[in-house]
């Protein structure tokens, strides 16, 4: 009878890493099924470690994010697997009875396989950007930029703006090592990265405590390029003053290099009245070229930082 028969119960199917290490994961929250990778062996050590997922920040155990391919597959495998054991069973039952006697009557059975079920395999996706947990040192890759860590739920927000400040300030300091043309592309550069650097950083950090804040919609897509505009709603979304984290002067040289920064990007830096109405720029001359140099981006950049210090230390922490 069949519940004599051999069959699995369980079939154990192993998942490998990609070739670049990477496994795939995806969100089981149906409002996001998010795709992500992570680095097996890298990140939290221990067992039966919950997982988090790096776009919505919702969290379950490992198992709840495996992905549809995934599933596919080790259902394809089980299948197989099975298909192998029961075509085993009924080989073992094969007989060949010949006929005896003039009139006898011969019986046989056998088994042919025929085609084996397909294994659904599948490759893992391309992502966009590859980051290291300044935290607990996880792998992981992720579409776009700003995440929470899947290992200690980290949001990284304030590890890419130091990222990108440091690149800026790479940038500003070769600028005194090539010719005049280059280095005025250089520093404009520069200038202009720390700007979107600082103003993606501070959006991102008010998204994700957006519930915390009194205005939940519009904390949700505060605008940093204009440090004074984002002073007054800082203070109004999270009851918090920004511009306490710096000096008076320096609040004011950081807020005109904003200003310079919003030249650059859509006036050709060229100066215009309004640039000279916001900040009072001695220097400025209506239809000329604003002037910088790379000593104003170093400086910039020692005050973004200590901006972003202060918002992640003030600010409640992003809910996972």
């Amino acid at each position: 009878m069949m519940s004599h028969w051999n069959l699995p119960k369980k079939v154990a199917v192993s998942i490998q890493p990609d070739s670049d290490g990477f496994m795939g994961r995806e969100c089981p929250q149906g409002e996001c099924k998010g795709y992500f990778k992570i680095a097996p062996g890298t990140g939290l050590k221990g067992d039966n470690l919950p997982l988090h997922c790096p776009y919505c920040g919702h969290t379950a155990a490992l198992d709840h994010f495996a992905t549809e391919a995934q599933v596919e597959y080790a259902k394809s495998v089980a299948f197989r697997e099975f298909n192998n054991a029961f075509l085993r069973e009924l080989k073992s039952l094969e007989f060949n009875h010949r006929p005896s006697g003039p009139l006898g009557i011969g019986f046989s059975m056998k088994v042919k396989p025929g085609i084996p079920p397909p294994i659904r395999y599948y490759r893992e996706r391309e992502l966009e950007t590859v980051i290291v947990c300044e935290r607990c040192t996880l792998r992981y890759a992720i579409y776009g930029v700003f995440a929470y860590c899947p290992d200690c739920g980290t949001h990284n927000s304030k590890q890419i703006l130091d990222s990108n400040l440091a690149l800026a300030e790479k940038q500003a300091s070769l600028a005194n090592t090539v010719e005049k043309e280059l280095a005025v592309h250089l520093i404009y550069d520069a200038m202009e990265n720390v700007v979107s650097a600082f103003d993606g950083f501070g959006r991102e950090t008010c998204r994700v405590r957006s519930s915390q804040s009194t205005a939940p919609a519009q904390a949700m897509n505060v605008s940093f390029q204009n440090l004074d505009g984002a002073k007054q709603r800082m203070q109004t979304l999270f009851g918090v003053d920004l511009a306490t984290a710096v000096t008076p002067d320096e609040w004011s040289f950081a807020s005109k290099c904003f200003h310079k920064r919003h030249l650059l990007a859509h006036k050709m830096g060229v100066v215009d009245e309004s640039y000279v109405n916001a900040t009072s720029d001695a220097q400025a001359v209506i239809g000329r070229k604003v002037s910088i140099d790379n000593q104003e981006v170093i400086r910039l950049i020692s005050i973004a930082k200590r901006l972003g210090n202060f918002l992640v230390s003030v600010l409640p922490k992003p809910p996972v």
